[in-house]
């Protein structure tokens, strides 16, 4: 399992959301870059970046912002918000985005997210936001009606590299990740499923690392880092340990 640290951003700063509300957001930071470099620092093996702005225009916004990450870290960056095209798409993979998420997109232009996977193979991820268990998009402004399942089948032979699932109900209130639901994906198709929204503590990736739990690819934490709640060091201590072959 892999864990992501989330640098979500908004107006060029650092910032966490409560259900993905624009107007609750907390700053935790003006250097996204710095807060990349210490991420990277402390051992995540990914990053998992979010153009909060561009989710909502429909185009980047913050991408002075995202490229200043991608000059000071080593490590491997996901990047989504407000990847709609494929021009935007090739542009980022281009500057060394590791791998793109494809949101409201993958609802309103599947054929997008086909070509997509087939051009950049590995590189192309869906994310699948859910609100009361149907896909939200548009920043989650908009609810489809789409269930998440629904719409991962839709991809299954596509080539897609990862499904990134969020309830956004759970999503910056620090209740735990909605581990049922993800799992009834993660058993839907065959593509890799990440985990976000909600994780809360060190309690969170124990779960994640029980046996019926193996579906679930990664986990995705952003606020309890921010507040102190996980300790870095011993959240990957423990994925280590897990995934360490038995004597």
């Amino acid at each position: 399992m892999i864990l992501y640290p989330a640098i979500d951003l908004k107006e060029g700063r650092c910032v966490r959301l409560v259900q993905g509300d624009m107007d609750r957001a907390t700053v935790f930071g003006d250097d996204p870059a710095a807060q990349g470099a210490t991420f990277e620092g402390q051992g995540f093996p990914w990053l998992h970046v979010v153009d909060l702005d561009g989710a909502f225009a429909g185009a980047p916004r913050n991408a002075e912002a995202v490229e200043a990450i991608l000059a000071r870290v080593g490590i491997p960056v996901q990047l989504g918000g407000g990847i709609r095209d494929m021009k935007t798409l090739d542009g980022w993979l281009a500057k060394g985005v590791a791998r793109v998420v494809i949101g409201t997109a993958a609802v309103r232009d599947p054929g997008f997210v086909r070509e997509a996977a087939r051009r950049h193979p590995g590189q192309v991820a869906v994310g699948i936001d859910a609100k009361d268990g149907r896909v939200a998009v548009e920043g989650w402004a908009q609810t489809s009606s789409m269930t998440a399942e629904e719409l991962g089948r839709r991809f299954e032979d596509a080539g897609v590299a990862a499904i990134v699932y969020t309830d956004i109900a759970r999503d910056g209130i620090l209740k735990g990740l909605n581990v049922e639901m993800t799992l009834a994906l993660a058993q839907a198709v065959s593509i890799p499923v990440i985990a976000s929204g909600g994780l809360a503590s060190i309690d969170d990736v124990h779960r994640l690392l029980q046996p019926d739990c193996a579906l679930i690819a990664g986990a995705i934490t952003g606020r309890a880092l921010y507040d102190g709640r996980i300790d870095p060091r011993a959240a990957l201590a423990a994925i280590a340990a897990a995934q360490r072959p038995a004597p």
